[in-house]
């Protein structure tokens, strides 16, 4: 049970939502793609939501600017969350279409905003959750989707249900956040992406 504990914020660390998204996007939505389409934008999501990010994290880890993969300190924070936002940002202008993907796109968008709403409270020094951040986007997102499409996607949607719970029950046990930071990190994940489905649902 500790391992499992502890697991979860590696497994479900917020790094991993917007490709797992859209991975899921392409693999459940009722639309045809072409294969060498799919793969050509996973590969770019990949390669500018993890790949540099990762290469990032090494670059201020050996500046001294950043300690651990989970940047407890919130000041730590600041850099790797404006970074991030640009990076998205490329993606809704470079990779992602509004018109071929809406439900994608919007996504990316509720995504953007959960980021900068996340760096804005750094620059406060007010410390979120960015596991239940990314936890409740792709939660709200993955319902969305089983509605607009009629899907029957009850099992993922537990799955990530169970996930979110276990997720705040490692963040708690590990002393990485107190409740008010993993709710606050719940609701800034999850708003955005409620406020967006106005524009594509």
């Amino acid at each position: 049970m500790k391992f499992l504990i502890k697991s979860a914020s590696y497994i479900f660390h917020p790094l991993w939502m917007p490709f797992t998204g859209s991975l899921f996007y392409f693999l459940v939505t009722p639309r045809f793609f072409p294969l060498a389409l799919i793969q050509a934008k996973l590969l770019a999501i990949a390669i500018t939501t993890l790949f540099i990010p990762v290469v990032f994290y090494f670059l201020l880890k050996n500046l001294g600017k950043a300690e651990s993969v989970f940047l407890k300190d919130v000041n730590q924070r600041r850099w790797p969350l404006f970074f991030y936002s640009l990076l998205i940002g490329l993606n809704l202008y470079q990779i992602l279409n509004i018109y071929n993907y809406p439900s994608l796109y919007y996504f990316f968008v509720g995504i953007l905003f959960s980021i900068l709403t996340a760096f804005i409270l750094a620059l406060l020094r007010v410390k979120i959750s960015l596991h239940m951040l990314g936890l409740s986007g792709i939660f709200i997102f993955v319902l969305s989707l089983s509605i607009y499409y009629r899907l029957n996607l009850i099992y993922v949607i537990a799955f990530l249900i169970a996930a979110m719970g276990l997720t705040a029950t490692s963040r708690l046990h590990y002393k990485a956040h107190t409740w008010i930071e993993l709710f606050l990190g719940f609701f800034i994940g999850l708003l955005p992406q409620l406020i967006v489905l106005n524009y594509w649902l």
